[in-house]
């Protein structure tokens, strides 16, 4: 797991946009596409709005997300709306971004509705180019929360969770999740540091420490990294 420890929310939502660019021009040179898929969040918002801002191959880019709340798709809590707005600077094809099918009532077929995108665009089984998550203070990350079913779940890349926090939730699985060619946390706040600790550790016992480590970066500021900054492998920036 490399490691990189920024000043600020602010810097580190720029050095993660820095990382998805370069990780889209590597896939679209090499396959001729970027498929990416990403977290909702306050500091996630702002590194998209950053990477909009970047001269990529965007008519081969498509981005889908990781989880979502299973509201309307009126409802502010809704992470598509946001993830669309931050990206409006860029020229990506409207259809280029796949929102996750919760105005559907039947929720198990929206999970094999999204999962048949998935694979039309990411083969079979699918594999993304770049994931990128969010770290709960519960240890969670995407929707894979402590104590739900899903966490068991091996043999599809697509669940609906129990409720979480008023919710249930549409969620990418671990099985998809650690296929994917990078994986890239972006943790920050002072609330997050023990359980960036936790999961700097590998602590299995937290939903995030099950997510593969060998293909993971990690961008995070001082606030989220004070109990692991002065580590030798935490590269720490200012």
């Amino acid at each position: 797991m490399q490691f990189e420890v920024l000043a600020d929310a602010e810097v580190a939502a720029k050095t993660a946009a820095a990382l998805v660019a370069a990780e889209s021009r590597a896939a679209v040179s090499a396959r001729g596409r970027f498929i990416l898929a990403v977290s909702g969040g306050t500091t996630p918002w702002s590194m998209l709005r950053s990477l909009a801002d970047e001269k990529l191959p965007w008519e081969n880019i498509h981005v889908f997300q990781v989880d979502e709340r299973a509201v309307p798709i009126t409802d502010p809590e809704r992470n598509v709306a946001h993830l669309r707005a931050s990206l409006e600077r860029a020229p990506l094809l409207p259809d280029h971004i796949h929102p996750m099918p919760l105005d559907s009532s039947d929720l198990g077929e929206a999970t094999m509705q999204y999962s048949r995108v998935l694979r039309e665009w990411a083969g079979s089984p699918v594999v993304l180019d770049l994931v990128h998550l969010g770290l709960g203070a519960d240890g969670h990350t995407a929707s894979l929360v402590p104590d739900d079913p899903v966490l068991d779940i091996t043999q599809a890349d697509v669940a609906i969770t129990r409720t979480y926090r008023a919710h249930r939730r549409m969620t990418l699985t671990y099985p998809i999740i650690n296929r994917s060619r990078r994986i890239l946390w972006l943790v920050t706040g002072g609330e997050k540091a023990e359980v960036l600790s936790r999961l700097y550790d590998g602590d299995p016992s937290i939903p995030a420490g099950r997510i593969r480590r060998d293909r993971a970066v990690v961008v995070a500021d001082r606030a989220a990294a004070n109990r692991i900054a002065g580590n030798r492998k935490a590269e720490v920036r200012a």
